[in-house]
């Protein structure tokens, strides 16, 4: 009888997840463990699930000798030291479209926010202040959105914008202009171009050595003071204190986050009025965490299948 999977899992999932693999593997939730704690958990593990939050470098791959699936529940394997992963042999996972739709809608979702300063508003409100005379917001059609990063999330933006009457423009140099023609949206050549060019510029690259830090002081001072920044994407994308001062001296008229170069953030964003923040909740829908826990654990199947790992509890 084949050896049953051991799967240990370091972030919440929704239970469907669990219910796809009830029986076929050794499940492990291992959600309010210390770093060094989920380690330690891993020496007999076939299978890691983790989200962003959890870092498996090369010192916590080494300590899971047999490891064979490394499966992330979202986009992006910034947190995972792929390179070693690779060379160790073991297969990776993630869950492509599956959150596609709901960080797309909270890219809107903020952008609109901003454009009629809903939460700045609703804050005043609260305080007793009937600023009716004095709340006028803009609209997003006949705005520019300048878009970075043209891949799943970033075309499915563009999309949407465009349905509220937005000219769309974007910055990737891994797409083809045949791509964003399809689209509907201009390609930039240059980055500056696109900063300059916007009412509103959302982030939806990858964070990669060549992303991170992309956005800071030069390219803020390049912003429209009327124009506004979401990210959406990686906070280590931006510069943190170099939005701060932009949002404090009115380099830009405001900015969305969503994520954050260190998550919980400890920046000084917290205390300015011209910013939203929310703790990264891009893919935090009902219909998302469903569609990312069947798509992971069916691709968890197949890969243990592939490797001949799968065997029956008992």
């Amino acid at each position: 009888m084949k050896r049953v999977p051991k799967i240990v899992v370091g972030d919440p999932l929704d239970e469907m997840f669990f219910r796809l693999l009830r029986g076929k593997a050794f499940l492990v939730k291992a959600y309010e463990l210390d770093q060094g704690e989920f380690a330690e958990l891993l020496k007999d593990a076939d299978v890691v699930v983790v989200r962003s939050r959890r870092r498996l470098d090369r010192c916590t791959i080494d300590r899971a000798p047999r490891l064979k699936v490394i499966a992330r529940a979202g986009v992006g394997l910034d947190n995972v030291d792929v390179d070693y992963a690779v060379k160790r042999g073991i297969t990776l996972l993630s869950t492509g479209d599956a959150s596609t739709e709901a960080v797309a809608e909270l890219t809107i979702g903020l952008m609109i926010a901003l454009a009629r300063r809903i939460t700045e508003l609703d804050r005043k409100m609260k305080r007793g202040n009937w600023c009716k005379n004095s709340g006028a917001g803009v609209e997003l059609r006949g705005k520019t959105l300048g878009i970075i990063g043209l891949g799943r999330i970033g075309s499915r933006v563009a999309e949407l914008a465009r349905v509220f009457g937005m000219r769309v423009v974007a910055y990737d140099p891994y797409v083809s202009r045949e791509k964003a023609e399809r689209l509907g949206v201009e390609l930039k050549q240059r980055l500056e171009d696109l900063l300059r060019e916007s009412d509103f510029v959302s982030i939806h690259a990858v964070l990669t050595e060549e992303t991170e830090g992309m956005i800071g002081e030069e390219e803020l001072k390049l912003m429209k003071p009327t124009a506004y920044l979401v990210n959406t994407a990686r906070g280590a994308i931006v510069d943190e204190e170099a939005l701060a001062r932009a949002l404090e001296e009115g380099w830009i008229a405001g900015a969305a986050l969503d994520v954050y170069e260190r998550e919980p953030p400890s920046s000084r964003l917290a205390g300015l009025e011209n910013v939203i923040l929310t703790p990264h909740v891009g893919a935090s829908t009902v219909e998302a965490q469903k569609r990312i826990a069947r798509v992971l654990a069916e691709k968890i199947l197949v890969a243990l299948e592939n490797i001949g790992e799968m065997g029956e509890s008992p």
